[in-house]
């Protein structure tokens, strides 16, 4: 249940805090006192939309915040849940969950377990066809509950066999495709005979080839540079040295460095003589180095980021070709198990749907009663279970949705295409009358869904939200006596004007209050004798 709503800077809304309690919470006061901004607030905690217009005049932000004391709930810390949304002018959202940050959609996820809001534009439980299922298999209650276990169990085993199989390879085209793309693979990285560090040799290569005439001019030069006149120069300076070896031991040394020069230059002419014959590429050959280092980039691109990792992938590759060769007797065994399965849940499927059928008729009849008392006497619910022959659904093998008759003579259609958010809020109510004592639900907001209803509608209207009340909080705004008569908790919605600013107020009202307040919505006034009739349907509150 939700313990505190506080509220700041929202349209005349400026700093308001309302602490609310269990049962029925209702919510009066005069138009345009900002009842139906509350409304709002508690939307936009539940991650619904918001306008930037909202915000208060002369402020950069919004702020909403409710705690709620869910004791059982393993999302409260100490049984108390805080929800806080900050949404500011320049678009900044932020959303938190026990101080958690969390996004705008996982707020709305999270708020649907808890509150649902009815009024008129808001029914957006009704308009989901997954709910509907729920609604039904809460109504039948404990004797689908066994078959929907047994089903579920025997479900997420179906899927863990289809999940494996699939991994497997177990459906055949999906096998052979894989085959063939791995063979193909296979088959690419082993014609192209790859070895390990010839991708180097030939960059090395292709960049010789590249540089060539560069190559050639320089080598050249260097050739001429070092060629047989510098060498025969050096000979003529050793043999001239000779001569004079005998006179002074000192020219020895010399002799011997400069022989060393004379044999170390012609092994340099020799060496670059060998490297101008290999600058000598011819077009061929050019293209055949291209080529190959393509065919390298190319597998590269595909397989990996080397040769080594590309020969790697090729040994996984050929294993996984022979694991999914070899898998077929494991597959078989799966498959059989798989029909083993699709058998059961088509047996325990067919047994939930008959059951679903006939509580489907109950519940129809049951709802229509609650709606020819809420004055729809024309409407006729028809909560249809389809089952579908060839699927599996988490639930079962049926699609339940509710469809709905509004006038005589009309084709029933679905709920969402009633135009109506009166008519709408109180099908919800309806539903919500039937389904109290199961519904885990445990907040519902009605926004004058007593629109356009009196004298005995609104009496019953009133009558319903009471009994839903003993089973979840109700918070509702009305404008109704009858209504206000029987609530556990009013509040008084104002606005004042303070300092040229209007904000709005409100009060939790004692017992005479609450006598004034149903006198001043009966009447508009509040005399004797509206004090008298307020008395008296107080006294008639259900209890």
């Amino acid at each position: 249940m939700i313990t505190n709503l506080h509220i700041k800077n929202i349209g005349i809304i400026d700093d308001l805090e309302i602490n609310l309690n269990n049962g029925m919470n209702v919510l009066t006061g005069e138009t345009g006192a900002g009842k139906t901004l509350i409304i709002d607030s508690l939307e936009i905690i539940c991650g619904g939309r918001f306008s930037k217009e909202m915000i208060r005049k002369g402020e950069n932000y919004s702020y909403i915040e409710i705690c709620m004391y869910e004791p059982q709930d393993i999302n409260a810390i100490d049984g108390n849940i805080i929800i806080e949304r900050e949404i500011y002018s320049n678009g900044r959202n932020s959303c938190k969950i026990n101080g958690r940050l969390v996004t705008v959609n996982e707020l709305k996820t999270f708020m649907s377990n808890y509150i649902e809001i009815h009024g008129q534009n808001q029914n957006q439980q009704l308009f989901d066809n997954s709910t509907h299922i729920k609604y039904l298999d809460n109504f039948i209650g404990k004797e689908i509950i066994q078959l929907k276990s047994s089903y579920s169990e025997k479900y997420m085993k179906y899927n863990e066999i289809k999940r494996e199989l699939k991994n497997n390879y177990g459906d055949e085209k999906e096998k052979q495709r894989k085959l063939d793309l791995l063979r193909y693979q296979l088959n690419e990285i082993k014609e192209a005979k790859l070895k390990n560090g010839e991708e180097e040799k030939l960059e090395e290569k292709r960049k010789i080839m590249m540089n060539s005439e560069k190559i050639a001019k320089n080598l050249g030069e260097a050739s001429q540079a070092v060629g047989e006149n510098t060498i025969d120069s050096i000979g003529t300076a050793v043999r001239a040295l000779e001569k004079i070896e005998e006179i002074d031991t000192k020219y020895s040394q010399t002799i011997e460095d400069l022989r060393n020069i004379y044999y170390g230059m012609q092994e340099i002419s020799r060496d670059i003589n060998s490297y101008c014959e290999d600058i000598d590429f011819d077009e061929e050959e050019r293209t055949n180095v291209e080529t190959r280092l393509d065919t390298i980039y190319e597998l590269k691109r595909k397989y990996g980021n080397n040769i080594q990792e590309i020969l790697n992938y090729a040994e996984e590759v050929e294993k996984e070709i022979t694991k999914i060769e070899n898998v077929e007797e494991y597959n078989e065994k799966l498959r059989k198990e798989q029909l083993e399965l699709e058998n059961s849940l088509n047996t325990i499927g067919t047994q939930i749907s008959e059951i679903r059928k006939k509580y489907a008729k109950k519940l129809s009849e049951k709802i229509n009663k609650e709606l020819l008392e809420l004055e729809m006497k024309n409407a006729k619910i028809n909560v249809k279970v389809e089952f579908k022959e060839n699927e599996f659904f988490e639930d079962g093998k049926d699609e339940v949705k509710i469809f709905i008759k509004t006038n005589i003579g009309e084709n029933e259609c679905k709920l969402t295409k009633i135009a109506s958010g009166g008519e709408m809020s109180r099908i919800m109510l309806a539903i919500k009358k039937v389904l109290a004592e199961v519904d885990n639900m445990p907040v519902l907001i009605f926004d004058e869904i007593d629109t356009g209803i009196s004298g005995k509608a609104a009496k019953s209207v009133a009558d319903k939200m009471k009994s839903i009340s003993k089973n979840h909080q109700v918070l509702c705004i009305s404008h109704l006596a009858t209504i206000a008569a029987t609530a556990d908790y009013n509040y008084f919605i104002s606005k004042k004007v303070e300092n040229e600013r209007t904000s709005t107020k409100v009060k939790l009202l004692n017992e005479q209050e609450v006598l004034q307040e149903i006198a001043r919505i009966s009447s508009g006034e509040i005399n004797e004798v509206t004090l008298k009739y307020a008395s008296e349907l107080r006294n008639k509150k259900v209890s």
